[in-house]
């Protein structure tokens, strides 16, 4: 669970730098139908997410646990440089190495457009 949350908070500081410490070097994700490997890419992937996904707020929750692994659900809210609020839901795989950086990444997500009346995150 302090996994889950660690990654909560640093993912609603919207700061990718400060993210891709949690990742190994050469970590692996696929993020929808996009895969990136490294932080570097990492911290790219983020900026371009961030750039678009805007007042972004990210609420997890852990789903299952074994070893060095974890799945989470999760739900973010955000809205686009028009206006149009969205709510994304989904899941995600996470896998660790030795030193509990996150070695692999993988996330499934859905966006359902929201009005600004809807938020509750």
């Amino acid at each position: 669970m302090a996994k889950v949350q660690a990654a909560e908070d640093a993912w609603n500081t919207r700061d990718p730098q400060k993210v891709s410490l949690a990742y190994t070097v050469d970590s692996e994700w696929r993020n929808r139908a996009e895969f990136v490997r490294g932080r570097e890419a990492i911290v790219e992937f983020l900026t371009r997410k961030w750039d678009k996904e805007l007042d972004y707020k990210l609420k997890k929750e852990l789903w299952a646990y074994t070893d060095n692994r974890i799945a989470v659900r999760f739900e973010y809210e955000w809205h686009d440089d028009s206006g149009q609020w969205y709510r994304s839901y989904g899941n995600e795989n996470w896998e660790f190495n030795e030193d509990g950086l996150m070695a692999r990444r993988f996330a499934s997500i859905n966006d359902r457009p929201i009005d600004a009346s809807e938020r509750r995150l």
